[in-house]
């Protein structure tokens, strides 16, 4: 979720409530225009046909053209949206929003490539510098087209969309909000300062099974400041960004397990809710381009989908990337940092900040050989710097899609795949001659003498020999089994030997997946809707059964009849689902304060979490639960379970998890008052589901969903007008348009709608129609 978070205080003009029913009437005064003729700087003609579920298909005669379309018609509908992706990611909201974002904006600065020009856009695709000119170029030409007629959020907040340039495309940030591990090896080091190797070696395992070797010196280890996640936690709350897991699953099954004889590819890459949605679905078509699928709207191409001759989904991988380096710098000359037996001088930028109100600031940002400096302790004279793998050419998220889409095979997929750097994903594939696979694709560090799993000295000998090719990286094409899949667990082949990560996702949305895939010999496109919409969750059932093998569930009559019974499926309209949810935070709670000091602040649901509960519960592990551990545990599940039983039957009395589990599509704007929220803001919806579902809708604290799917596609390469799809709320970020929430019900019900690939069924659907004309 990349929303800003709007200052009220700095615009007290607009803090005045105002009823949704005006701020509607006000919205659709200036509502894009979806049909008719357009005269505008291209070659030549480009029909662009929306169908009724706001798709907009592109038939345009040249690449330029098409992307300057997918530019125009990106802005028509979500202008506002990828104004302040694009200030995010230049480091340009402090001069929106005012002074609270300088520290975000230099985070912004601190990431942005500073390398070779060309080798940076070359790495991608050889168009890639083409293709991004002509996009933003068309970005420019839609803000140039509606002149003050701006999207209501302009407006209202007082300022105007800048003009893109070719370069906007290329910033760092979302790539390393993907980027898990150098966040973890600063709370790993948290960890060891408070309890020490041994401890923390247990109370956050990592996977595969691996002792944890420190290398800083013990006096570098008592003093590692936490400060060098200031940045970065500046940025992301100005977001409201999510830095959990982004949760996924993909599989792919083959023609031989098929009823029409073909593969059957489904994905459903998961990322926070937000209002608008992340993903935004298109059609791009012109020679040497027909693909179709969801990408950002502010990024050209397409980055998930299907082309004439290939399917493929992602999931994120648990790909380590990142390190922190802790260098060290003179006594007294705080601009040099050691390497080898010399000293050489940190490179040092000045960036000027335009700050809302306030004077323009410079600011210095540092760098070393190695990467960024995070944070510069200069009183211990320590630099703190970032070695990842977005400092490199080609750091850019998901643009390497450029080269996925145009791929026609096995061997051209592959060859795309080894440009593929940020994020790290597992590909799924399929295509028309009934190949099936998986890679799992990322720039790789190949390390030198450590693993990655904490923070390294500099100038030790710790460093990077290589990335890995294509070739090197785990994958597996055609297996025996006759499908794949992957929901970010530990996808790491028995005999595989290179180190690419250790840290991976629970594996029970895998589990549940690979459960119910080789129960059933043969699959429909329409059997693999009730997989995405799973809502059983395997950790419910084993703590549930952990209650009844334990003897504790008979001690709570009111849980008995609750629980005796049910599957683990965490439906709408079961009160089972909402006691297990209620439980499950009172038990995490109890059990890990076991082990983690106190008020430590130290996030171990993601460096432990449930897997590491559960396992600890089911063998009464004597380090979490002591020489007694048996009966430490009884008294553990029965306090927690009487805990969870009298809220329900108190705070939540008579409700089921629906009427409490629900999601709202918050947009960034609705914080200015609770009538800006009820105009901008789509829901409540009642969602089924937990994290450790299929149909994952993790949830905050009060059991808002803030996670999971709104794009999803399943494809059956036999016939590509038989694809599937959901996203949500809706393809417009217009309040006011018909497409602004339109998908919302059918995502909330579980239905889907189709994509649509030939022109035959395109102009059956059709329900606006523009001509670009020179």
């Amino acid at each position: 979720m990349r929303a800003i978070a709007i200052v009220v205080l700095l615009m007290p003009s607009l803090a005045r409530a105002q009823a949704p029913e005006i701020l509607l009437q006000q919205a659709k005064l200036v509502l894009a225009q979806l049909d008719g003729d357009f005269t505008l700087p291209v070659k030549e003609p480009v029909e662009v046909v929306r169908d009724r579920w706001g798709i907009p298909h592109i038939y345009a005669k040249n690449a330029d053209d098409l992307f300057f379309a997918q530019g125009f018609i990106a802005a028509q509908d979500r202008l506002f949206q990828i104004d302040l992706w694009r200030r995010q990611a230049t480091g340009e909201l402090a001069e929106v929003f005012g002074p609270s974002h300088v520290e975000a904006d230099t985070f912004a600065r601190l990431l942005k490539y500073r390398g070779d020009m060309n080798a940076e856009w070359t790495s991608y695709s050889p168009d890639t510098k083409a293709i991004a000119t002509a996009f933003t170029n068309g970005i420019n030409a839609y803000i140039d087209h509606i002149k003050d007629k701006l999207p209501i959020e302009f407006q209202m907040l007082g300022y105007r969309p800048k003009r893109w340039q070719p370069e906007d495309v290329l910033g760092r940030s979302s790539g390393i909000y993907m980027s898990q591990n150098f966040r973890n090896e600063v709370e790993r080091t948290k960890l060891l300062q408070l309890v020490g190797v041994e401890k923390a070696r247990w109370l956050a395992p990592i996977q595969p099974a691996r002792d944890y070797v420190t290398h800083l010196s013990p006096d570098d280890l008592k003093h590692f400041d936490a400060k060098v996640l200031a940045g970065y936690k500046a940025a992301t709350k100005a977001l409201q960004f999510t830095t959990s897991k982004s949760e996924s699953n993909n599989w792919v099954v083959d023609g031989a397990h098929s009823a029409s004889g073909k593969p059957l590819l489904a994905s459903d890459p998961h990322r926070a809710t937000a209002m608008p949605s992340l993903r935004y679905l298109v059609h791009l078509n012109a020679p040497g381009w027909n693909v179709i699928g969801a990408g950002e709207p502010g990024l050209p191409g397409v980055a998930v989908g299907h082309n004439e001759k290939i399917a493929w989904g992602f999931t994120i991988i648990g790909t380590d990337q990142a390190d922190i380096v802790v260098e060290s710098t003179h006594s007294r000359l705080a601009d040099r940092y050691k390497v080898g037996s010399g000293w050489e001088s940190l490179r040092t930028v000045t960036e000027t900040i335009a700050v809302k109100g306030k004077p323009a600031q410079a600011v210095q940002l540092q760098y070393t050989h190695q990467g960024p400096v995070l944070f510069h302790d200069k009183a211990r004279h320590k630099a703190y710097v970032l070695r990842w793998a977005g400092n490199e050419p080609g750091g850019a998220a998901y643009l390497g899609s450029l080269a996925v889409a145009r791929a026609k095979n096995q061997q051209e997929f592959l060859k795309a795949l080894q440009s593929w750097h940020i994020p790290g994903l597992n590909f799924v594939y399929a295509d028309v001659e009934g190949t099936i696979g998986w890679v799992a694709a990322a720039f790789t560090p190949k390390r030198t003498g450590y693993d990655g799993v904490l923070p390294v000295p500099g100038n030790s000998g710790y460093e990077w020999e290589r990335f890995l090719r294509i070739d090197e990286l785990p994958q597996t094409f055609n297996p025996k089994e006759g499908f794949v899949a992957t929901a970010n667990h530990n996808i790491m082949p028995k005999d595989y030997r290179n180190e690419i990560g250790y840290e991976f996702s629970p594996p029970f949305r895998f589990r549940r997946l690979h459960e119910l895939l080789s129960a059933k010999p043969m699959w429909k496109l329409e059997d693999f809707k009730a997989l995405q919409q799973d809502a059983v969750s395997l950790p419910a059932r084993a703590l549930v059964q952990l209650l009844k093998n334990t003897g504790v569930l008979t001690k709570n009559e009111e849980a008995a009849k609750l629980f005796l019974k049910w599957d683990g499926h965490m439906a709408v309209d079961s009160q089972a689902a909402l006691l297990y949810a209620l439980w499950l935070k009172e038990l995490e709670h109890d059990f890990f304060a076991l082990g983690y000091p106190a008020k430590s602040g130290i996030a171990f649901e993601t460096l432990a979490g449930l897997p590491t509960m559960l396992t600890a519960l089911e063998t009464a592990d004597p380090r979490w639960l002591g020489d007694d551990g048996a009966e430490t545990r009884a008294d553990l599940l029965l306090q927690t379970l009487d805990r969870a039983v009298t809220k329900m039957r108190t705070a939540y009395k008579g409700k089921t998890w629906g009427e409490v589990h629900t999601v709202t599509f918050r947009h960034s704007i609705a914080s200015l008052s609770k009538g800006h929220a009820a105009a901008f803001n789509v829901g409540p919806l009642q969602r089924p589901g937990e994290a450790n579902t299929p149909n994952n809708t993790k949830y905050d604290a009060n059991f808002q969903q803030i996670h999971g799917a709104s794009y999803r596609h399943l494809f059956d390469l036999s016939d590509w007008d038989l694809g599937l799809a959901t996203s949500a709320p809706g393809q417009s970020g217009q309040l006011g348009s018909p497409h602004y929430a339109d998908l919302a019900p059918l995502w909330a019900r579980g239905e889907y709608f189709p994509l649509y690939y030939t022109r035959t069924k395109v102009d059956e659907a059709a329900a606006h129609r523009m001509v670009l004309k020179p």
